[in-house]
Formats: C-alpha cells, structure tokens, sequence
C-alpha cells in the first residue's frame, strides 16, 4: 500500500473501500489496490487522495472547528461579569470579617496562652487534642509560604494569619467564657457565621453566587463586624461604612453610590420609608417635591418631626412664571402643574398646623428657573441625597436619578472634600436664602 492514509484492518471484498462491481476486474479496485497512481484518487468514488480502506485525517465541511466551543458570546461574557461582581462585592466583606475575627481571638487568647507556651506554640496550645489536625496543616502551610516567598507582610508571619474563618470560630467557640465578658449573644455570632459559610464555600472555589445569597451575606457582615466592634464606646456603623465595597472604590466616584434611570427604579430599590425615615435633617427643593408629599403619609411626617427631625422644604412659586414656562415644556394643559403644587404645599402646612413645635417645619416657595430637584437627608452618623435634574420634555418620574452618601449631623465635613453632596447642600442654601416663607 502507498502512503497518505490510516489503513482499517483486511476485510471481505465489499468492505474494502470500493464496490464489488468497481473497474479493473477485482473486487475493491484494481489488482494490487490501487489503481492508477495514489495522486489519482481511488477507483470507485473514494475520495481525493486517500487510499482505499484508510481514513482521512483531514478535516471536512462538516467537520466543527477546533476550539470553536471556547468561544465565548456577548451572553457569556455578561454572565462572567455579574459573577466576578457579586464574588468581589463578598470576598471584601468576608476578608473584613476574617481581619476582624483574627483580631478579636488575638486579643482575647494570646495575653492567656502566651505567657506560658510562648511564640506560635499559644495557638496550637489553645486550638488543643480536638483541633491539633487543622492548627498542624496551618503551621505547615506558613512554612511553605516561608519558603516559597509567599509572606509579603512580616506581620502576616504567624500561626494566627494561616487560620481559615471555620478555625477562627472553632477557638472562639471552644474558648467562649474568656470572650463573654465582651460579647453578649454568643448565638448572634454563630449565626452571623453559619450564613457566612454559605458564602465563603461558593466565593473560594469560584462558583455562582446569587443576588440573594450576596445580601444575606452583607447583611449577616454588617451584624456581625457591629457586634465584634463592642465596647468602644460607639456603635460600629460610625467607624465603619454602611458599603464596604464603597469605601473601597469610593474614589472613583466621588460620593456617588447608585444611579437610576427614572425615580420608579430608585423606589424599588430605595423605598420613601427607608429614604425619609430616621432622618434628624430633611431638606428639600424642588417644584413640588411629589416624592415626599405623595410617598410619605402627613402622619409620618408629623411623628418624624416630633421625633426631632428638622424639616425644610422649598417649593417652586405656583403662581411664578417659571411654573408657566415648564408647563410649555411638558405639554400640560394650562394652569395643571401649578395646581399641582399648590396642593402639596396645602398639604405640607397642614402638617405643620398639627406640630406642637411648628418652627422646626419651615415652608419657602422661590421664583428662580428650577434646575434640579433634591433632597438631603441626614442622620446621626449618616447621610444620604437623591437628586435629579430637570430635562425639558421629561417629568420628574422619568428623569434619571443620582443617590449620594453624605456625612451626618455629627460629622457632615466627612465627604466634603470630593463630593456632590457638599455642592447641592451649598446651592439649596443659597436658594433657601433667597427664597420667601409660606404663611
């Protein structure tokens, strides 16, 4: 046989490739095999250039393309994003439980064990019989890192940094009567921690994490780095910030910590009651300020107010030209808008008529062209803004939506050196002062 082919094994004339009637006399082909020369093909229809019997290892129009499943589509790629964004938003969160963790049984155990086994031996000597299996294989894994290099951090070379989240609890849990006199709910951490868990299985080997499961695990964080941030005399929400995650990436925009398409949007996501309720400060401008007045009930008002909140809110003159010419705007009949804000502003003053203190709810109406609609809500140690502009044929509703992180009534020049809550809470100033109170 002549080259170009893998052979398949001798069979009977009518499986060797050619058909039993093909020229030459012999069945398969002619004497020999092959007739003619190899270049010439096989007799009986075989193809090009490959003997009888053999199998091409060419490729052909039906063959797939090598590799062609490794590509990946637009649908793919947006699938990747939303995984590699869920599991960083909870790596950070996990990795400041872990740090936080690592602290508080450093703390605690290490001025007990110390003194007696000295070094790294206090932590094998407090992990004990039930837990010398996975405190060894913690020592063995710092000596490689040693070794290897691995230890960029000469206060990471120590037996405590190598402990996994599971071993971290495992010695609080073990060790619980020296950590009580701090912590009061031993079952509120474990909890805190068994929803953890979940999550930290899913982000170490790099699988799917839901929307669900990344909230529960942010909140079950926040608890938690809450209850271990005890006994410094303020709660945690004040050293540390509500987003984790915003912090970290906070310099890439500003204070600016979601934007919406349209105010529907943002209620789902930021419902009036969350928004609104709370606050000690609540400024608002605007024309009619519709989503204050028309999602949040008067009586929830009037129990905020009496709970101490300070409210100022500044209307769009009803009876101003600029009332008139955003009619033109949006294609409203004459007259329709300005009724509009008179009644949320009668609204609003019978509020204020109901107040035992009425001049903590101050009403302004100003005669400028409104440019935007904010309003500035803030708490103790918090304070949150939601501002749009105004498009000329669009309606508040439809208008995209900014929400900004601002510093609260305790320490309001915390973001003020690169944000926008500082810009809009000078500009509402300046308009409030210019502006004329309603009787």
């Amino acid at each position: 046989m002549s080259s170009g082919g893998l052979e398949l094994p001798p069979g009977d004339s009518g499986h060797e490739g050619g058909p039993a009637d093909a020229p030459g006399g012999a069945p398969g082909g002619a004497p020999g095999g092959v007739s003619g020369g190899v270049s010439g093909g096989v007799s009986g229809g075989a193809p090009t250039g490959v003997p009888a019997g053999a199998v091409s290892l060419a490729p052909t129009a039906a063959s797939p393309r090598a590799g062609a499943e490794l590509d990946w589509g637009a649908d793919a790629w947006s699938e990747v994003r939303t995984r590699a964004q869920r599991a960083g938003r909870a790596y950070i969160w996990l990795n400041l439980i872990e740090q936080r963790l690592r602290a508080v049984v450093g703390a605690v155990l290490r001025p007990i064990y110390e003194p007696v086994h000295g070094g790294d031996d206090w932590v094998v000597a407090a992990a004990g019989p039930a837990g010398q299996e996975w405190v060894q294989r913690a020592v063995a894994v710092r000596e490689v890192s040693r070794r290897k290099g691995y230890l960029l951090d000469p206060a990471d070379d120590n037996v405590l940094s190598f402990l996994t989240l599971p071993q971290l609890r495992e010695l609080m849990v073990q060790h619980w009567p020296c950590f009580e006199p701090y912590f009061d709910d031993r079952r509120e951490i474990e909890l805190a921690l068994d929803e953890l868990e979940v999550t930290r299985n899913v982000v170490s080997r790099n699988r799917a994490l839901s929307r669900a499961v990344l909230e529960q695990a942010e909140r079950a964080s926040a608890r938690l780095l809450e209850v271990l941030g005890g006994g410094a005399g303020s709660p945690a929400a004040d050293r540390l910030p509500i987003d984790a995650v915003e912090d970290l990436v906070g310099d890439r925009y500003a204070d600016v910590i979601s934007v919406h398409p349209d105010r529907v949007r943002l209620q789902r996501q930021l419902p009036a009651e969350d928004l609104f309720g709370g606050a000690r400060r609540l400024d608002a401008i605007g024309i009619g300020l519709n989503l204050l007045v028309q999602n949040f009930s008067g009586r929830r008002l009037v129990r905020l107010t009496e709970a101490g909140c300070r409210v100022r809110l500044l209307f769009l003159n009803p009876a101003s030209s600029a009332v008139k010419r955003r009619e033109r705007e949006l294609g409203l009949r004459k007259g329709e808008l300005s009724r509009s804000v008179e009644m949320n502003i009668l609204h609003v003053r019978r509020v204020r008529a109901g107040l035992r203190d009425p001049s903590r709810f101050e009403i302004h109406v100003f005669d400028e062209t409104p440019r935007f609609t904010a309003y500035l809500v803030e708490g103790e140690s918090s304070g949150i803004a939601v501002v749009q502009s105004y498009l000329r044929r669009a309606r508040g509703m439809e208008a995209p939506v900014l929400v900004l992180r601002g510093g609260g009534t305790r320490d309001s020049s915390r973001d003020a050196e690169h944000g926008l809550f500082p810009t809009y809470r000078e500009e509402f100033e300046s308009i409030w002062e210019d502006s004329r109170p309603v009787s």
